[in-house]
């Protein structure tokens, strides 16, 4: 077998993971950034896409080089059980904020396409959660990641068919490359898209997905793992990069100026009335996917937070119930949905110093990591990409309490 194909073979973690950063909250924070600014957030989406590309590179790297996960190698590292069952709580709550974007977003692509009452899509969309769940457990990680990578290819045509014909001004476009905030509005969007973009439960699921295909493929050497890791990150969040913009796009030159865009069946509403039902029907299905991909992701992430941590395991059912019902309950008593999704990506934000800060920790320590240790340079930016989000929430606060 020549090198390239065996590169091929072993893609397919950095997607799984990958589709956290095109859920439901990335779907309503990138439209409605678009629609209510225009272009001035694209640069958000691509630093954003930039830490990510760098983040999942390091958590796949500690899960080929140690066999363990994120949240195992914390939990034996936390020596502390006070420290590590509070670990483990923040951990749960972002795991839930996750549940909350991904059932949400999944009820209303339900309710959009076939009238189905939200409360009772949401039901539809935590079951199917713990069925798809439970491919890997019966078959293994390889017929897991090609039912992911079907839903992505699903999202990616779904979104980008939304640009077809329609005119794009480039001059504006790359403006919206210069790193720059308009007030209050722009910094939630902008805390919302990060928080959507550079996912906690992410960084905690890829190194678990990489040491899952570990055990798949015991006689490659990890030399030659970590090569093709780089190329299914790049790949991964190439396509994740360019489906995001397409949605902030999508706001700016599609919904821009249409009123009852600030919610996602307003926007499907808009979509309609400006390009056809055929194209909102493809937001719809797209919507769906992205919903059914990411929360089966989400569940597998929440599972590996829980072992790890405190080393317990409850059944699927048990925890996706649990996890979903604060899903249901903002659906039940009548929360605006997207606002919900919104707000949610905001929560997720707050995690990713938690998540990231060990990340880089462990990762550069050579009793951990031994010879592929990460370079200071890359413990450099990666400190710079966690300072950033820092300052970001910071800013979220201080403009919230009126500071």
């Amino acid at each position: 077998m020549s090198n390239r194909a065996a590169i091929v073979g072993l893609l397919g973690p950095a997607f799984v993971a990958g589709v956290a950063y095109l859920d439901p909250g990335n779907v309503a924070a990138n439209i409605t950034a678009g629609a209510q600014l225009g272009f001035l957030l694209v640069w958000v989406v691509v630093v954003g896409n930039l830490i990510a590309w760098l983040v999942q590179y390091l958590s796949a790297s500690l899960g080929i080089v140690t066999g363990r996960s994120l949240p195992e190698v914390l939990g034996s590292r936390i020596t502390s059980r006070g420290w590590r069952i509070g670990y483990w709580a923040q951990g749960e709550l972002i795991a839930i904020a996750t549940d909350v974007a991904e059932v949400i977003g999944g009820a209303i692509a339900l309710y959009l396409l076939w009238g189905i009452p939200l409360w009772l899509g949401g039901l539809i969309i935590g079951v199917f959660g713990v069925a798809f769940l439970g491919v890997q457990g019966r078959w293994g990680a390889k017929p897991f990641e090609r039912l992911i990578v079907f839903f992505l290819l699903i999202i990616a045509v779904g979104f980008g068919a939304l640009l077809w014909g329609q005119p794009i001004d480039a001059t504006a476009f790359a403006s919206g490359l210069i790193p720059r905030l308009d007030g209050y509005e722009s910094l939630i969007l902008a805390a919302a898209i990060l928080g959507a973009t550079v996912m906690p439960h992410a960084i905690y699921a890829h190194s678990g997905f990489s040491r899952d295909r570990i055990s798949e493929s015991s006689t490659v050497p990890i030399r030659r793992l970590r090569v093709a890791t780089r190329v299914d990150v790049t790949l991964a969040l190439l396509l994740a990069g360019a489906v995001n913009l397409a949605l902030l796009v999508v706001g700016a030159v599609v919904l821009n100026g249409q009123s009852g865009t600030d919610t996602l069946d307003g926007a499907f509403i808009a979509i309609g009335a400006v390009s056809g039902s055929l194209m909102a029907t493809f937001f719809a299905v797209a919507l769906l996917a992205s919903s059914l991909a990411s929360t089966a992701v989400g569940a597998y992430a929440g599972a590996e937070i829980m072992h790890g941590l405190i080393r317990r395991r409850i059944r699927p059912i048990v925890r996706r119930s649990i996890t979903v019902i604060p899903a249901i309950v903002i659906l039940v008593i009548g929360v605006e949905p997207t606002a919900a999704l919104i707000y949610s990506q905001v929560i997720l934000s707050w995690g990713i110093p938690f998540a990231l800060i060990p990340l880089i920790i462990v990762t550069g320590d050579k009793k951990i990591m031994g010879e592929y240790r990460s370079h200071g340079v890359v413990r450099g930016l990666a400190g710079v990409a966690t300072a950033l989000v820092i300052i970001i929430n910071s800013g979220l606060v201080a403009l919230i309490l009126g500071v």
